[in-house]
């Protein structure tokens, strides 16, 4: 379980990263500021709200009562308290009316409140009504009467606290819901988009890889991503254009090419087999040497071309690796063995995989010659596989432990005709690992160069493609 927890997590980081993972976060912040703001708002509001109505009520109580003191005096006060507490009692009004020296003429509550002055305005404090056992918030205020009385007008605030809480409640509720509600609009407009960019990447994966018939899907919308479609499928079809007139003149260079020297092969093997001069039949011999070496450069080269584009990426076959590698173990082990080394083959059983067998062969046999030229003081070569990131991936290695080649001189090591050897005295045409690389990329890969400590180990990657594949027969 930990390697594909290791992998969600990897893939969430890396949508973290991403253009899309970053536009999600900026839509639900933006959302979630919105939302919280407008919320807080309704919350702040609705609980003034209930406050000032409250205060509004007592207000009213409070100056009703002041006129009917200055109107007729202390007793119909206390009279008017007296009928207000008959009538309202076990409700919320709070009344409390004392004499000068602080005792208690009528009201429901048991004393004045030590904390509450005199004169003081509006304040909220816990107190105990008569009958009570436990105290209440209760939203008070505090005048003093003509002759040193004083009064209390207050009105029980925990219903209107019930209320702000089941509004806070409520209005939680809703910003959770908004909340999951923007993510899931944000997450699906990001994969609206991550679609779009992926349907173009997908089409210049493709064409990267020598497919250049492929097209972007347009739907005529002439929004940006179908302005966009329209112009990649116009570049694409001047490269299509270019690259078939390039490829119609190197295929006939090549083949023009080839035909003088084939021909020349036969007049120097004719000609080897009619004289009987040494000097000459060693003359020949270099000149048949050369001429076999032109031959096989330029079929390295037309094939590189066209491999890079694309011929050969509908026949990609379901094979087996461990087959392979000892196939080419026994074609490759006596010659291996005749320059002085060791072949060894790891093939561990694993799944089919699809690939060109062909191309990869042939880029194989290159990687196992690179060696055996330039794998100087070294005695052996391995030859590997390996399946990556859950059978994504083919890696298989050629690996020797000769000299290798230093970290800054191996993108040298890649380009074509690229020698690492100024004087050129070593054989090669410098088209081996190009070769290798071209057969990567046709299988969305690549070729990777490492040190073998000691020694070079070089690891062609090859990609699962996401389509069906024939089985190998």
């Amino acid at each position: 379980m930990a390697p594909r927890n290791s992998s969600a997590a990897a893939r969430l980081r890396g949508f973290a990263r991403s253009t899309i993972g970053r536009f999600v976060g900026l839509a639900f912040l933006c959302q979630f500021l919105v939302s919280g703001g407008v919320l807080l708002f309704v919350q702040q509001a609705s609980q003034r709200a209930v406050v000032a109505a409250d205060r509004r009520t007592v207000e009213g109580l409070r100056d009703e009562l002041l006129r009917v003191q200055r109107a007729r005096g202390l007793p119909a006060l206390q009279r008017a308290i007296k009928g207000r507490l008959s009538t309202v009692r076990g409700e919320r009004i709070v009344l409390l009316l004392t004499d000068a020296r602080g005792r208690v003429l009528i009201g429901n509550l048991g004393a004045w409140p030590a904390t509450i002055p005199y004169d003081s305005p509006w304040q909220t404090i816990d107190l105990y009504r008569v009958g009570n056992d436990r105290p209440e918030p209760i939203g008070v205020r505090a005048d003093s009467l003509p002759g040193g009385g004083r009064l209390l007008t207050g009105i029980a605030t925990s219903n209107s606290l019930q209320l702000s809480r089941i509004y806070e409640e409520a209005l939680s509720i809703a910003f959770v819901m908004t909340l999951a509600l923007t993510l899931g609009i944000a997450i699906l407009l990001g994969r609206v988009l991550a679609r779009q960019v992926s349907a173009i990447a997908d089409t210049a994966n493709a064409v990267a890889v020598g497919a250049l018939d492929r097209r972007v899907e347009t739907d005529g919308s002439a929004d940006a991503f179908d302005r966009l479609g329209q112009s990649i499928n116009a570049m694409l079809e001047r490269i299509d254009a270019l690259v078939t007139q390039l490829r119609m003149m190197t295929d006939g260079l090549a083949h023009d090419l080839k035909s003088p020297v084939t021909r020349l092969i036969s007049v120097v093997e004719q000609a080897s087999a009619q004289t009987r001069d040494d000097m000459a039949l060693d003359a020949l011999e270099k000149v048949h040497r050369e001429a076999r070496a032109l031959q096989s450069m330029l079929s390295t080269a037309l094939l590189i071309s066209r491999t890079e584009a694309g011929f050969g990426g509908d026949r990609l076959l379901e094979t087996d690796i461990g087959a392979l590698l000892r196939d080419l173990g026994e074609v490759y082990g006596p010659l291996v063995e005749d320059s002085g080394f060791a072949l060894s083959i790891d093939a561990p059983d694993m799944p089919p995989f699809p690939l060109h067998r062909e191309l990869v062969s042939q880029a194989l046999a290159n990687l196992i010659d690179n060696a055996l030229t330039h794998a100087e003081g070294g005695d052996h070569i391995t030859l590997s596989a390996e399946r990556r990131e859950e059978g994504a991936w083919l890696a298989i290695s050629v690996a020797d432990n000769g000299p290798g080649i230093a970290e800054e001189q191996r993108a040298a090591a890649l380009k074509r005709f690229g020698r690492l050897d100024p004087s050129r005295s070593k054989s090669g045409s410098g088209l081996g690992l190009s070769l290798a690389e071209a057969v990567g990329r046709l299988h969305q890969g690549r070729i990777e160069l490492s040190d073998n400590r000691p020694g070079l180990c070089a690891t062609l990657l090859l990609r699962r493609h996401g389509q069906a594949f024939r089985a190998a027969g």
